[in-house]
C-alpha cells in the first residue's frame, strides 16, 4: 500500500519504480549494467591489491590511486546491486532507514570520488611542474592530511541532509522514480516545504562544481607546462595522458552535475533520460578509472601483466 491520507514522519518502505518508462526493457538493461559492474569489481580490486602488496608503489600517485579504486568499489557497490534486484528480480521495496543510508552513502562517495580525483590533479600538477620539489611538497603528513579531507569533507557535508530528511513529513506517495535513493527524490515525496533541502542540496553541489573548477585549472596549467616541452615524444605521451585523465574526469562530472541539477532545473528533460545518466556515473567511471589511471600508469600495467602471465 503506496498512499494514505495520514502525515507521518518515517513511511515503513518507498518503492523504486526503476527506469520510468522503460520498465520493460530492464532485463536488457541490466545486462550492460551487470557487465561494467563486473569490470569495475575486477580492476579496482585488481590495483588495491597489487599496490598493498608491492611495497615499491608508495609515490603519492598509488596512495591516490588506492583511495579512488577503494571508493569507486563502494559507490558501485551501494547503488548497483540494488538496480539489478529490481532489473531482475522486481525487489521495488525498500525501507526508510535502508533507503536513507543508500542515499548518504552514494552522495557521501561521490564527494569522496570528487575529491580524490582533484587530489590526483594536484598530484600530476606538482609532478609536471614542480618535479623537483615532488616529494619536499607532497610529505606523508601532507598525504595523511588530504586523505583525512578527503573523506571527511563529504561526510560532514552530508549529515546535514540526513537531519534534513528525518524531519520531513510524508504522506500520501511513497514511489520514487528512480533506481535508487538519492536526496531530492525522497524529498520530493515530503508534504511539507523542502526549501531548505533544495537550498543546502545546491550548497552541496557547489563543492562539486568548485571541483570542477580546480580540476580544470590545474589541468590548464599542466597542458601550458607540456607544450613547453622540448621533445617532442615526451609531449605527446603527457597529452595522451591527460587526454585519458579529462575524459574520465568529463564521463564523472557530467551526469553527476546533470543527475543534481536536472532535479531542479530540467523540468523538460524527459524522466528516463534523467535516471539513465543518473545510473551512469555510479557505474561506468568506478569501470574506467582502473584502466585509465592504473593499466595506463606503467607500474602497475607491468605488475598487471606480471600476475596474468606468471606461470
Amino acid at each position: 500500500m503506496f498512499h494514505t491520507n495520514t502525515t507521518i514522519f518515517h513511511p515503513d518502505t518507498f518503492f523504486l519504480t526503476g527506469i520510468p518508462g522503460l520498465e520493460d526493457s530492464h532485463g536488457w538493461i541490466s545486462l550492460p549494467f551487470c557487465s561494467i559492474y563486473l569490470v569495475a569489481l575486477l580492476g579496482n580490486a585488481t590495483i588495491l591489491l597489487i599496490i598493498w602488496s608491492d611495497h615499491t608503489l608508495r609515490d603519492p600517485m598509488f596512495y591516490f590511486l588506492a583511495i579512488l579504486s577503494a571508493i569507486d568499489l563502494a559507490l558501485s557497490t551501494s547503488s548497483v546491486p540494488r538496480m539489478l534486484g529490481i532489473f531482475w528480480f522486481d525487489a521495488h521495496e525498500i525501507g526508510f532507514g535502508a533507503c536513507v543510508a543508500q542515499m548518504f552513502l552514494i552522495h557521501t562517495f561521490t564527494g569522496m570520488e570528487s575529491a580524490v580525483l582533484l587530489a590526483m590533479a594536484f598530484d600530476r600538477y606538482v609532478a609536471i611542474r614542480r618535479p623537483l620539489h615532488y616529494t619536499t611538497i607532497l610529505t606523508p603528513r601532507v598525504l595523511a592530511s588530504i586523505g583525512v579531507g578527503i573523506i571527511m569533507r563529504p561526510v560532514l557535508l552530508m549529515l546535514p541532509i540526513l537531519y534534513l530528511t528525518h524531519r520531513l513529513p510524508f504522506c500520501e506517495a511513497r514511489i520514487i522514480a528512480h533506481s535508487y535513493c538519492e536526496h531530492m527524490g525522497i524529498a520530493k515525496l515530503a508534504c511539507a516545504s523542502i526549501r531548505i533541502n533544495d537550498i543546502y542540496g545546491l550548497f552541496v553541489a557547489s563543492f562539486l562544481i568548485l571541483d570542477v573548477a580546480l580540476v580544470g585549472i590545474s589541468y590548464a596549467c599542466i597542458l601550458c607546462a607540456v607544450f613547453r616541452l622540448s621533445s617532442q615524444d615526451a609531449r605527446h605521451k603527457a597529452l595522451s595522458t591527460c587526454g585519458s585523465h579529462i575524459g574520465v574526469l568529463c564521463v564523472f562530472y557530467t551526469p553527476s552535475l546533470f543527475s543534481f541539477l536536472t532535479h531542479r532545473f530540467g523540468k523538460k528533460i524527459p524522466h528516463y533520460v534523467h535516471i539513465l545518466v543518473a545510473n551512469l556515473y555510479v557505474v561506468i567511471p568506478p569501470a574506467l578509472n582502473p584502466i585509465i589511471y592504473g593499466v595506463k600508469t606503467k607500474p602497475i600495467r607491468e605488475r598487471v601483466i606480471r600476475v596474468f602471465t606468471s606461470k
